[in-house]
């Protein structure tokens, strides 16, 4: 069995307030308390559990992939609470749907400031061949062992030996 994320924790002033707005929005089943917490469940096995807290909030990013179906009630929902909405994460685009990755995707925040994103399609999947690519086209690493790691930062490590005569003592 490959590792699956079971639960995560999310901050809130008000625990069942923050699991019933999410619930609401997203189209969930109720909220259940558990001890200090309120469960949401997405998915079949992973849980979002809200803890109250007084210290400051770090607002944290949870984005729900989602059917074209899906999208179009979760996104009725927002509009008929008249929540604010953006196409991007840096909220420069208020108003707005991406359709990046040929899919659409849309921010807006829960009431702790924590930003949460609905997307029709998983970013990077439509790679470039897209007519509407996401903005960041990914990467994809290679894995190394450490033994070549050490080499490659023996062989790409920059010459810090002073030069023209200058001594950095």
């Amino acid at each position: 069995m490959s590792p699956k994320l079971n639960h995560t924790i999310v901050a809130a002033r008000d625990r069942k307030a923050s699991a019933l707005f999410l619930s609401e929005i997203l189209g969930l089943e109720i909220p259940r308390v558990f001890g200090p917490f309120v469960l949401v469940k997405v998915g079949d096995e992973l849980t979002l559990d809200f803890i109250e807290t007084q210290d400051q909030i770090k607002p944290q990013h949870y984005a729900f992939l989602v059917s074209e179906t899906e999208f179009e009630q979760i996104f009725a929902r927002l509009q008929a609470r008249q929540l604010p909405y953006w196409a991007d994460p840096y909220r420069s685009k208020r108003d707005q749907i991406n359709h990046w990755d040929d899919g659409r995707g849309v921010y807006f925040e829960d009431p702790n400031g924590h930003l949460l994103e609905i997307l029709t399609r998983s970013y990077g999947s439509a790679g470039t061949a897209a007519e509407n690519p996401h903005p960041l086209v990914e990467e994809k690493l290679q894995r190394t062992t450490a033994e070549e790691t050490r080499a490659d930062e023996r062989t790409t490590a920059p010459d810090l030996a002073p030069t023209c005569g200058e001594d950095f003592r």
